[in-house]
Parts: C-alpha cells; structure tokens; sequence
C-alpha cells in the first residue's frame, strides 16, 4: 500500500487559459496509507480523470503525482504497481472462476500453494467459493464482475486499487451487499482503496473520507457526517441529501434578512460584513413553528407527501421554494396553508457570493 500525495491540474487542450479549458483545475490532496476515499460527483465533473492519473494512465499537463513521497509522474500503472477495476467486466471468459482470480499471481510468479491460499480467501469474501470451478462465459454480469473485484484484490503488493464506478452492472439488491462486502474487505486487507461514484449513497457507505467534486474542483474532502452536517460549497449541499439543502437569499440589513423579510434569533456576527449571502438548512433541520418563536418564516404549502418513514413539505416563502422533512408520526400542515417553518439553529448555515460556507 502506498500513500498518494497529487499536486497537479489536467487540460485536454494544449495552453489552457480559463478555468473551463481545464478537466482539472489545479489541486492538492493527499491519499492516506491504507484509507478507503471515494471520488463522488456528476458525470463530466472529472473525477475519473483523476483516477485515471493516480493509475497512470493520464499523465497530468501540470504537476505530480507521488507515491510514499516518490515521484511516479511518468511512471505506467505496472511501474505503480496498481490494480484497477472498471465499470464493466474485465476477466477471461474462457477461463475459470479460480483460473481468473489467480491470473495476477501467476503473472507475478508467486508460488502455486500461496496463489491457492490467496484465490480461496477472495473467493469466500466475495462469496465465490462455490462457483471457483465454473467457467466464466456461462456467469451472469454481476457475478461476472464480483470476478473483476477479486482481481483487484487478490494482490497483497499492490500500492493502491482504484475503482472506476464498479457495480454499474450491479442489481441494487446485490449493490447493498458488495458495498458492505468491499468494506468488510477494507478492513481485513488494509488496502488504499480510491471508488469512483455519481452515487452518494455508494460514496457515503463505503468510504472513510469522500473527495466531493464538480466542474474539474474538489470543493470538499470530509467524512459523510462532516458533508451532511456542515457543507463546504453550496453544490456539497444540493448534491448530498434527499432532498437537498434548502438556499434561501439573504443580507445583512442592520439584522439578518432571509427571502426579503427580517428574521428574528441568533445569527453568526460574520454575517454583519457579509453583504449579501445565502441562508442554507437541511430540510432534516426545518421545522413547523409559531409565529413567534425564533427564526420562524411564514410559507404557503404547496405539496405533502408520505414517504412512508417522513413527511415531506414543500412551501414556498415569497419565489423561494422550501422543503421541511417531518418525522412519520408529525402533523404535517395542509396543502393552501400559511405555515410557520423555523429554519434558524445550530445546523443552519451561511454562503458567500462564492458559494463557500462562511458561518
């Protein structure tokens, strides 16, 4: 295992000059040794780019690359010693089960007992043990790509595996168990794992750390409670949740001032040099209030819904759509109603012109 250390940007086009021109903008992160990351963001955002460059199948047109504070920018994913798994099967279809998952170690010479002890290990974490005499060609896509996994992971070497958005094939029942499966794995094997995802719900179960990204900018690197609970960047908000975060405008107008009407209750004394900003809160956080309680702002109920485990609200204060998510047993108010939604507190948020989180 390895620790990767990125200082770089990638364009696809010679002599970028603005931000767009760029797959990448220039950034600086680190790897851990033995961490579990996952790359989360909308296609087109650059995040298998990136994973493409850890590998070493794109060198970056600026900076470097460094594994334990070596410099591996020119150096072929061999060189790396990198296994990588793909969105779609990669295996041999002529070939066994346990033929496929020992192919890597019999390229690299290790010794038959030890290839034997490591295929079967694998194969029952992955719960293939039964399938090891099976050809390849006569499994289903799923299965198929459980073999691609164990690839990935049958070296012990390896400085690092990369995943490049591994259970598109997946049936999402299947999803769920691979993804509690290559986290038990993790913690077993100790490996540096990278996961490529447009899934939040993948990202945040199965990493330690998630890599949040958007038009080529890592905008933030942070734990699934640290992204819910305080987002960096106004897109962290929007695209983590279900629904997600509200964004209310707001100023400061010898108090705070939220959708053009005052708002009484505590406010950050940043927001007093602030100018113009916006208010964000978790639909999880909005609540049905009075009048008169701190932070109240009267909205007209558009929609109810019964999700079955929450109610969700939907209102609209002033042109501002909002979303309050009410617990199963809540009386939620009724379509047409003025209601009072409490959207000050200890979870409420603040973001500059900039979209980054300023209080």
């Amino acid at each position: 295992m390895a620790r990767i250390d990125l200082d770089l940007a990638h364009a696809y086009r010679p002599n970028p000059q603005r931000d767009e021109d760029y797959a990448l903008l220039p950034l600086k992160m680190t790897f851990r040794d033995g961490g579990a990351y996952a790359l989360l963001g909308p296609s087109g955002c650059g995040k298998t780019t990136l994973l493409n460059i850890i590998s070493g199948l794109v060198t970056p047109s600026q900076g470097t690359v460094s594994f334990d504070g070596a410099d591996v920018t020119g150096k072929t994913p061999q060189q790396r010693n990198i296994a990588q798994v793909f969105q779609f099967p990669v295996i041999y279809d002529t070939m066994t089960v346990a033929e496929n998952l020992a192919f890597p170690l019999r390229n690299r010479g290790v010794a038959p007992e030890r290839i034997r002890q490591r295929v079967g290990k694998i194969a029952e974490m992955l719960e293939m043990s039964g399938q090891l005499d099976r050809r390849a060609s006569g499994l289903a896509a799923d299965a198929k790509q459980k073999i691609s996994l164990g690839r990935g992971l049958v070296r012990e070497d390896v400085s690092a595996v990369l995943f490049d958005e591994p259970l598109t094939v997946i049936d999402p029942h299947l999803k769920w168990q691979l993804r509690r499966k290559l986290k038990q794995i993790h913690h077993e094997l100790k490996l540096t794992l990278v996961y490529v995802t447009h899934d939040q719900v993948e990202a945040l179960t199965f990493a330690e750390e998630v890599v949040v990204m958007t038009r080529g900018r890592a905008v933030q690197v942070g734990s699934a409670d640290a992204l819910f609970e305080r987002p960096a960047h106004t897109f962290v908000g929007h695209f983590i949740g279900s629904p997600g975060m509200n964004f209310l405008p707001a100023r400061w107008a010898g108090g705070l001032e939220v959708a053009g009407r005052p708002l009484a209750g505590p406010a950050p004394a940043a927001l007093a040099s602030a100018g113009e900003f916006k208010l964000g809160v978790r639909p999880e956080y909005v609540t049905v209030t009075t009048p008169d309680a701190p932070g109240a702002l009267p909205a007209v109920v558009s929609m109810v819904q019964d999700v079955g485990t929450y109610w969700l609200v939907t209102a609209k204060a002033g042109e501002v759509v909002l979303r309050a998510r009410l617990g199963p047993d809540a009386d939620p108010p009724k379509v047409g109603d003025t209601a009072w939604l409490g959207v000050l507190g200890t979870h409420t948020c603040f973001y500059n012109r900039n979209e980054e989180l300023i209080a």
